[in-house]
């Protein structure tokens, strides 16, 4: 297909993690990617290169993801949209296909992504939030994680929050907000937002903030962590159905950033 016929596009998706094996395409494992590869293919006979702007892991949902691709300027846009939400299972919606400026990458041009961790302290997690918070024993100090949370601002070396056996090379991170929310009381969120994430960043932060709240690790330890430590040294991976890739945002051309 010559270049001439194509378009960038912007494509919007949401899903539930559950039960899905995270964005990139595994063989004989259904994943985000793979599933809308399967879509694309059904509706126009080949599937267009995928670029996403956060490549979530198994059980990660999405409040709001972003994909650049190539389309043929023939295809209807609204129309393929409808398409590939009746062709793809009920926990991955397609909320908008729109025409995008040339050379939009989602990956590249994303100036911050936002990620949100849920715990619950309940006896009993209701069977409505069961998958998609992390249930923790009562009595978390909640203020000592605030004071880990507010360390976490900045640019760090970010070695103890993620695997080593990792494709990254840098681990310099600068994260721009970092707070614990409450949505009542024994339900509160981990709001992180920074230029872009290391794989299990946000799921380790959130294990040794929660030995943080138990009081068995202390602020000036947690500090240190971020200073470059071994991944060892910090505490253990919160699960997985906890965490949302909430927002991406994007420069406009008149320099501010959208969402």
């Amino acid at each position: 297909m010559e270049a001439g016929e194509e378009r960038y596009c912007r494509m919007e998706l949401q899903y539930d993690g559950t039960g899905l094996h995270g964005w990139a395409k595994q063989s004989g494992l259904p994943t985000v990617e793979g599933l809308l590869e399967e879509a694309f293919l059904t509706v126009l006979g080949s599937a267009p290169p995928l670029r996403v702007a956060g490549r979530t892991d198994a059980g990660v949902h999405a409040r709001k993801q972003v994909v650049s691709l190539k389309l043929p300027k023939s295809v209807d846009l609204h129309r393929l949209r409808a398409s590939l939400n009746a062709l793809t299972p009920p926990n991955i919606a397609v909320l908008s296909l729109t025409r995008a400026p040339r050379g939009f990458d989602a990956r590249k041009d994303a100036v911050s992504r936002t990620y949100r961790y849920f715990l619950s302290t309940q006896e009993v997690v209701s069977p409505f939030w069961s998958r998609y918070c992390w249930r923790v024993a009562p009595g978390l100090d909640l203020e000592r994680m605030q004071t880990a949370a507010s360390l976490v601002i900045g640019r760090h070396e970010l070695t103890a929050f993620t695997p080593p056996d990792t494709e990254h090379v840098f681990f310099e991170r600068s994260i721009y907000r970092c707070r614990w929310r409450r949505l009542g009381k024994d339900l509160f969120f981990l709001e992180i937002e920074a230029d872009a994430f290391l794989r299990h960043m946000v799921r380790i932060l959130v294990g040794t903030m929660v030995e943080v709240g138990r009081r068995v690790r202390d602020i000036r330890d947690f500090q240190e962590l971020l200073e470059g430590r071994p991944r060892e040294e910090a505490g253990a991976t919160a699960p997985a159905r906890g965490l949302f890739l909430w927002d991406v945002k994007y420069r406009r051309p008149s320099g501010s950033s959208e969402t």
